[in-house]
């Protein structure tokens, strides 16, 4: 939905108003205007309140006192070309996207104690129309239909949140909250910022760790998460389809990453999931190689790791490509190897597998002891050596989507990736694809785009013959 050009012209009125000061009868025009617009303004599509309510249901079942999430500030990064994506597991519970916010889901209280307060309250923070001229439109508690627009029966303005924690805080002894890793990792350290200020807001309550109780819980995917993630997935088979076309001797890496990411914008997608990945030669055996900036050679060999994110959700999918479009006999050799792997996996999965481990349900044992048991080297040695990774992981909110390992159960998403990667051949193969494991076996979600030697190469030269049809017509 777009503004008509009579509304951008009385917002335009009420925004030149020189002073800082805005009268009563301003304030009232702008936010009914802004208002009219709130839901075009969040472009991101949601699922339905009730499976962030479902969720949210399922976790206080499984604690024994208030959990207390709080989403990103907005202030996480300092450059400007940062965008603001909200916290995974505080988007997981609530679907809330904007800065600022935090929820609070409290559980049956002790036995012998009371509490008759609201059982789920989102708490936002008050309206900053000053603000919102400059960064857009957001919600607040006192909005029109607050609850009916999150989900939530109870919404208060963030300030009321330290005097709610105290008084729980006199009748459960602990509470849940996203606790800092044993091993802090770099970068902006929002757990342990919000760690401290619930330390000082309900002093002497013990804090117990939710990440992986709620990790747990994403691990099985709902139907509405797969249709946000079938977007995803499909976006990105169509930018690989469109690396195939291209894919040239001569082209530079970054040209092919630039087009691929063009799809995804094309598609509705907020971008990409992960920097995107487009080695050629030696850089296909850089595992998470993101400064596309050679150029691509006649005979090189090159890797594309490169998913889009739509709607929040993350698609992650690898095909290697020969840049003229036939593999030579050697990368031909390795490919059909790598594909091989993949394909005994395939074979194997079904519910009750691991993804890791050595045991003899360990679909990663599988992908290994086939690559080892195929092809050599130059100096003759397995090529076992040369896989380097993991077989796969979860997909999500996050490219790779949290939660303890332990066996496939129906409703996971998982990559499936081997790969072989040989520096000193300039030579590195990966192939990555989507399933969803079923009752049965599994599902393949990106069943569409070519995985075989011929099925890539067929792609390859159907696009040549295509771009080569109006220059024969002249």
């Amino acid at each position: 939905m777009r503004m008509t050009m009579k509304v951008r012209k009385k917002i335009a009125g009420v925004e030149g108003v020189k002073s800082l000061r805005t009268t009563r009868t301003q304030n009232a025009l702008f936010i009914a205007l802004v208002l009219c617009f709130t839901t075009a303004a969040a472009a991101r599509e949601r699922e339905p309140n009730s499976s962030y309510a479902e969720r949210r249901a399922k976790l206080a079942a499984q604690v024994d006192g208030p959990v207390i999430l709080f989403g990103y500030t907005g202030q996480e990064d300092a450059s400007p070309a940062y965008v603001f994506a909200q916290e995974d597991y505080f988007y997981y519970l609530t679907g809330h996207n904007e800065e600022g916010a935090a929820v609070l889901i409290v559980p049956n209280p002790p036995a012998g104690q009371a509490y008759d307060g609201p059982r789920e309250v989102l708490y936002l923070p008050a309206r900053n129309l000053q603000a919102e001229r400059w960064n857009g439109v957001r919600i607040g508690p006192d909005d029109p239909n607050i609850t009916r627009r999150t989900g939530f029966a109870a919404v208060k303005n963030f300030a009321a949140l330290k005097d709610d924690l105290a008084a729980l805080g006199k009748i459960y002894p602990a509470f849940h909250t996203l606790l800092p890793p044993a091993r802090r990792a770099a970068g902006y350290p929002h757990r342990q910022n919000w760690l401290d200020w619930l330390k000082q807001a309900v002093s002497g309550a013990e804090f117990k760790d939710a990440t992986a109780t709620i990790a747990t819980l994403r691990q099985i995917k709902s139907p509405s998460e797969m249709r946000l993630l079938t977007k995803a997935i499909e976006a990105s088979m169509d930018a690989h389809l469109e690396a195939m076309s291209m894919m040239r001797p001569g082209l530079w890496e970054y040209e092919v990453a630039a087009k691929m990411e063009y799809v995804h914008k094309s598609a509705g997608c907020e971008g990409e999931g992960y920097a995107p990945i487009v080695g050629a030669a030696f850089n296909s055996t850089v595992l998470h190689y993101s400064m596309p900036v050679n150029q691509i050679k006649d005979g090189d060999i090159i890797v594309l790791d490169v998913g889009a994110k739509c709607d929040g959700y993350v698609a992650d999918i690898t095909r290697t490509l020969p840049a003229n479009g036939k593999f030579t006999p050697r990368q031909r050799e390795i490919y059909e190897i790598v594909l091989g792997a993949q394909d005994a996996v395939f074979a194997a999965m079904k519910p009750g597998m691991t993804m890791g481990g050595q045991g003899e349900n360990s679909l990663g044992r599988i992908a290994t002891d086939y690559i080892n048991s195929h092809g050599k080297d130059r100096n003759g040695d397995p090529l076992g050596k040369y896989f380097i990774h993991g077989l796969g992981h979860h997909i999500g909110l996050y490219v790779h989507d949290p939660g303890p390992p332990r066996p496939l159960e129906p409703g996971m998403v998982l990559t499936v990736e081997p790969g072989i990667y040989i520096p000193e051949e300039n030579l590195g193969v990966r192939i990555e694809d989507i399933v969803l494991i079923t009752e049965t076996g599994y599902r393949l979600l990106t069943a569409r785009l070519p995985r075989t030697v011929e099925d890539v190469e067929k792609e390859m030269a159907r696009a040549r013959r295509e771009e080569a049809k109006p220059a024969a017509a002249n």
